[in-house]
C-alpha cells in the first residue's frame, strides 16, 4: 500500500514529455513556500495499493512518471516496489525528493537503494524560498538538482 493525495494523469511540468504524477502523502521537511502544504500530513489522502497505480500508469500510454509528494521517500519500500515495476513497463521514472542524494545514500536503506538503482532521474533538495528561480525548469530554488541516475 502507498498512501498518495493524487494522480496527475496528464502533467507536462514535472518532467520531459507528458507524464503520469504521483503525489504522494507526508512530508517532515515542511518547506517555507511549498507549493503542496496540504501533502504534509501523513495520514492525508488515501491508501492505495502499489498495483493499482501500476495499472493506472500502464493505461496511461504515457512514456514517463513522476512520483511527488510530499516526501516519497517516507514510503520507501513501497516506492521502490513502485519505481521497479514502472520501469519493467519501459517508463521513464523521475523521483522528487527534500532529500539530498548523499542523505538518501547515507541512510543505508535497502529500498531507498532500489529506487536510486532505478529510477532515471532525481530531483534533490529541499525547495528554498529565497532560491527560487521561475526559471528553472522542473525545479523551484537553485539549490535543487536533477540528477540522472539511469543504473539499470
Amino acid at each position: 500500500m502507498m498512501r498518495i493525495l493524487s494522480v496527475v494523469e496528464e502533467s507536462v511540468v514535472d518532467g520531459p514529455g507528458i507524464r503520469t504524477v504521483i503525489f504522494t502523502a507526508g512530508c517532515p521537511h515542511h518547506c517555507k513556500g511549498c507549493h503542496n502544504p496540504s501533502s504534509w500530513n501523513p495520514a492525508g489522502g488515501e491508501e492505495v495499493e502499489v498495483e493499482e497505480l501500476v495499472q493506472r500508469v500502464k493505461l496511461s500510454g504515457w512514456d514517463g512518471v513522476t512520483i511527488s509528494g510530499g516526501e516519497p521517500f517516507l514510503q520507501s519500500s513501497a516506492l521502490a516496489k513502485l519505481v521497479t515495476a514502472c520501469k519493467s513497463l519501459g517508463k521513464n521514472v523521475w523521483v522528487y525528493t527534500g532529500y539530498t542524494l548523499e542523505q538518501l545514500e547515507a541512510m543505508h536503506d535497502e529500498a531507498i537503494q532500489t529506487v536510486l538503482d532505478y529510477a532515471d532521474v532525481l530531483v534533490d533538495g529541499r525547495y528554498e524560498q529565497s532560491l527560487r528561480d521561475m526559471g528553472l525548469r522542473f525545479r523551484g530554488s537553485s539549490n535543487q538538482r536533477i540528477i540522472f541516475l539511469n543504473k539499470v
